[in-house]
């Protein structure tokens, strides 16, 4: 009894040791050398997962910088030029600066702009709602408001506007990330310049109708007149579409264009008012000439 007690005892202790050494030398055979680096790089990234880098998380990220000869076409949105700098100190490598992004709204389609001729009773979702309509207005362009770019924001930098109907981005909030951008069916976000002390200008509109057919649809449409084109003198402005877009990296920020829009669809932010027009008698008793004074 004793004897075949100890025999089970050592043969399993002989199998369990060949095991061992297959299971060593299988893991020697098939091992994958990590880059220590790249732990480095993720210790320093913010965990966001969100997406902005095009990648599908901050691992992944991680991954490619190590990897890549170059940081050029690499950039974290959330953690912007300083995590970048430091990420190219980590690798020994150079990270060029970019300017900082935000999410712009290319919709002013608000409540009393647009008239509301049905009523959606789905799943409050645009993506949903844009498979099965094209909107409760005339334009078929316009924010579906059901807040799918609120839901998808990991940084709280949206929130429906309850007098609009329309999201709003918090600028001081948003990192550029992307996210709503991919989340609306309509397409209305756009990633832009931040600008000068925040100062940006765009076409608040996505409407590719003719004029006529675009105002009567929402009060705040592009009708494509083209004087915006016309009073530009840097051609930042194009029109395509009987739409004017407005290329933020030509654009400089002069406001002419937003005196021309007799509809309101470019919109400026973050500029002080307005000077009034300053008119002043002549000697010749002819009527002054009307000066636009800008800051």
């Amino acid at each position: 009894m004793t004897s075949t007690f100890l025999f089970t005892v050592i043969m399993l202790s002989v199998l369990g040791a060949i095991l061992a050494a297959v299971l060593y030398f299988v893991a020697q055979k098939f091992k994958v050398f990590e880059d220590p680096r790249i732990d480095e790089v993720g210790a320093v990234l913010p965990g966001a997962n969100c997406g902005g880098c095009s990648l599908p998380g901050c691992r992944a990220f991680a991954e490619r910088c190590v990897a890549a000869e170059s940081l050029d076409d690499l950039f974290c949105p959330v953690g912007g030029n300083a995590l970048m700098c430091s990420v190219a100190q980590i690798l020994g490598k150079a990270a060029a600066e970019k300017a900082p992004m935000t999410a712009v709204l290319r919709c002013g389609g608000s409540c009393d702009k647009r008239e509301q001729i049905n009523c959606y009773d789905g799943l409050a979702s645009c993506l949903v709602a844009a498979k099965l309509y094209d909107g409760n207005t005339a334009c078929s362009y316009g924010c579906l408001m059901l807040a799918d770019c609120v839901r998808v924001c990991s940084f709280g930098a949206l929130q429906l506007d309850s007098q609009t109907g329309l999201p709003v981005v918090d600028e001081a909030k948003c990192t550029g990330c992307g996210a709503c951008v991919k989340s609306c069916p309509k397409r209305l976000f756009e990633l832009r310049n931040l600008g000068p002390k925040g100062r940006r200008i765009y076409i608040g509109c996505q409407n590719k109708d003719k004029g006529a057919v675009a105002r009567k649809a929402c009060g705040a449409a592009c009708i494509g007149c083209g004087k915006c084109v016309k009073v530009c003198t840097f051609e930042a402005i194009s029109m395509q579409n009987f739409l004017a877009y407005i290329d933020f990296n030509k654009c400089k920020l002069c406001r002419k264009c937003t005196s021309e829009c007799v509809t309101g669809a470019i919109v400026e932010v973050n500029f002080p008012p307005k000077k009034a027009t300053a008119v002043a008698a002549e000697p010749n008793n002819q009527p002054a000439k009307q000066l636009n004074l800008y800051e």
